[in-house]
């Protein structure tokens, strides 16, 4: 779309993101504590995204999952602690500088206005504009809609689409972004089994890439399929953090949860399944 290119092609002075090796601290948390009203909802929170890794958030409802993720996106004010992003104390970057290096995807995308699909990925480019990497808008832009297969419906209105098509596409416009760090809310809440392995993928695909990738996920068996590592909250404080094959364990999964719950390893991949426990269930 013409509209949302710079047709002057006006330099910015911007500090880019420079490239990180694998394993190094992208984003993080020390001491975190965030209240709502004068309600802790976090408190003492230590942890750190790095590049080349998945992080999932998992956690029953009310634990503090997206609350720790608009934190670490530098969207929530902290009353406590800090958070690092790049390197740097987050409230030192501008909020340009801040764009190119983080990108967040919301729990639900609302527009106000009938943009097509296809401007509405692009916007995901604006941080760059100006930059030497304006360049790339058209090549991320298209990227992105393949991966997350919405190129058939690039013209259609966004407003037009489904619940899990706008989902696509909201993940898509973080996609085109190419920030190296992807801050995802419950990306998988509106979608079907296919497009849930789908985004998964995606976000294993961006790892292998050298982003850090942290995820909001409710299932269970896609935070353990999929994730190098796992931080389960409970009442707004990490209760464990490792590999989810070390820290999902049947134990603390039914504390956490106040269901029980059984834990058995994937008789392929080896990965931890969790089922609730249904004894006494019976079919007719």
């Amino acid at each position: 779309m013409r509209s949302l290119k710079n047709p002057f092609r006006v330099r910015v002075r911007r500090l880019l993101p420079a490239p990180v090796a694998p394993g190094s601290p992208v984003a993080g948390a020390r001491g975190l504590r965030v209240l709502r009203g004068q309600r802790p909802v976090l408190d003492s929170i230590d942890l750190t995204a790095h590049a080349g890794e998945v992080l999932a958030l998992v956690g029953p409802n009310g634990a503090g999952k997206s609350t720790l993720l608009a934190a670490l996106a530098a969207d929530l004010p902290a009353a406590g602690g800090e958070i690092r992003i790049d390197g740097r104390p987050a409230g030192d970057w501008s909020a340009a500088e801040l764009a190119l290096r983080r990108a967040v995807l919301p729990q639900s995308a609302a527009l106000s206005f009938p943009f097509p699909v296809e401007d509405v990925v692009r916007m995901g480019r604006a941080p760059w504009a100006g930059t030497e990497r304006a360049d790339e808008d058209d090549p991320a832009v298209a990227a992105a809609m393949a991966a997350t297969e919405v190129t058939g419906f690039a013209a259609r209105p966004f407003s037009a689409l489904s619940g899990g098509e706008r989902a696509r596409v909201a993940l898509a416009r973080v996609l085109a972004q190419r920030a190296p760090l992807l801050l995802l809310d419950e990306p998988t809440a509106a979608l079907d089994l296919r497009h849930q392995e789908l985004v998964l993928r995606i976000c294993r695909e961006r790892a292998a890439a050298g982003d850090a990738v942290v995820v909001v996920l409710h299932d269970l068996g896609l935070a353990a399929a999929y994730a190098d590592r796992a931080a389960v909250l409970h009442d707004g404080r990490i209760a464990v953090a490792g590999p989810p094959a070390e820290v999902f364990t049947g134990e603390l999964l039914g504390e956490v949860y106040r269901q029980p719950v059984e834990v058995f390893p994937h008789p392929r991949t080896g990965a931890p399944l969790v089922v609730p426990e249904r004894g006494g269930l019976t079919i007719a």
